[in-house]
């Protein structure tokens, strides 16, 4: 098949691993996959470092229960990137502990205190649900069956969020305060979470003709901040002065692209910044330590495995 075919066909779960897609379609999926599922894996242990300063049993359960789920929904995006034929899982997982693989801005960043938890787990989630429902019509099918999984789980994640959001907001007024700081520090961030503008966006184009993608950045942004700006004020948080916020013609809300800092969002992208060198190192030295056990099952498989005997 060739591109053109491809553009003209493309539709939601249109292609699968029996068609012979062209190279320039295969590298393109596999790149966004790819970067979904590294995403994933970077956020997972990014939440795992709430449930040490989660207050309650109830909540390090819950938080546990959300890293592992993180890490099964990057397992299942690097399977669906290999049926691509690009690269295999484990060369992915190379290349994001080699800091040659990209991931979202957002986890870029160190995170120090229960109070980021949901920034993380409602503001950040909460935009990666607007994102995610858009590719359960992607065209490369295996993606969006793992998006019908991923979706559902990630539905949890947000309430999960969103409690401890109004349970930190119904609280002293010292806590409030302290929200609200982090949510000052934390809130161009996440709006830059959905990548640059439509503009200066490299991949946007070609995704869409080819039907990976269904929404642009630009959309997807403003479709968060209709969503979420009055779920932020409904919990007590002022939304900052910067980056500014404005109606557009239709009612809905948009935002002054040029407010944001472009110059950090592009240094991380390049895995430059300070605090990338930090997650991806942590990231690098947890694979070595369990290389062992990968080390195992390989030695296991080579020599044709053994049926486990039952204990005595």
């Amino acid at each position: 098949m060739d591109i053109e075919t491809v553009k003209e066909r493309a539709g939601p779960r249109e292609f699968g691993p029996a068609d012979d897609m062209p190279e320039e379609y295969r590298r393109a999926a596999t790149r966004m996959i790819q970067f979904h599922a590294n995403s994933e894996v970077m956020g997972g242990y990014l939440d795992k470092q709430f449930t040490r300063h989660a207050p309650s049993l109830d909540r390090k359960l819950a938080c546990t229960a959300k890293v592992q789920d993180e890490i099964g929904h990057a397992q299942l995006l690097y399977r669906a990137a290999e049926t691509l034929g690009v690269k295999t899982r484990e060369e992915m997982l190379d290349e994001l502990a080699n800091g040659e693989g990209k991931f979202l801005n957002c986890f870029h960043y160190p995170v120090d205190s229960w109070y980021e938890a949901p920034m993380i787990d409602f503001f950040v989630d909460g935009g990666a649900m607007r994102r995610q429902a858009t590719l359960k019509t992607t065209s490369w099918t295996p993606y969006a069956h793992a998006m019908d999984k991923v979706c559902f789980e990630e539905g949890f994640h947000v309430k999960h969020g969103e409690s401890i959001l109004k349970e930190l907001m119904t609280s002293s007024k010292a806590t409030r305060e302290r929200v609200q700081e982090t949510f000052e520090t934390w809130w161009p961030r996440i709006l830059q979470f959905f990548g640059p503008t439509n503009d200066e966006s490299h991949h946007n184009d070609f995704a869409q003709d080819v039907g990976l993608k269904t929404a642009t950045n630009d959309e997807l942004r403003n479709s968060f901040l209709n969503m979420y700006v009055p779920k932020a004020e409904k919990y007590g948080l002022e939304i900052p002065e910067y980056p500014r916020i404005f109606e557009r013609d239709d009612g809905t809300m948009a935002i002054r692209e040029d407010d944001l800092d472009w110059d950090e969002f592009w240094t991380i992208s390049k895995n430059d910044y300070e605090g990338s060198h930090e997650q991806i190192g942590t990231r690098r030295r947890r694979q070595e330590a369990v290389e062992w056990v990968r080390q195992s099952m390989d030695d296991w498989e080579a020599s044709g495995g053994t049926t486990p005997q039952a204990a005595d």
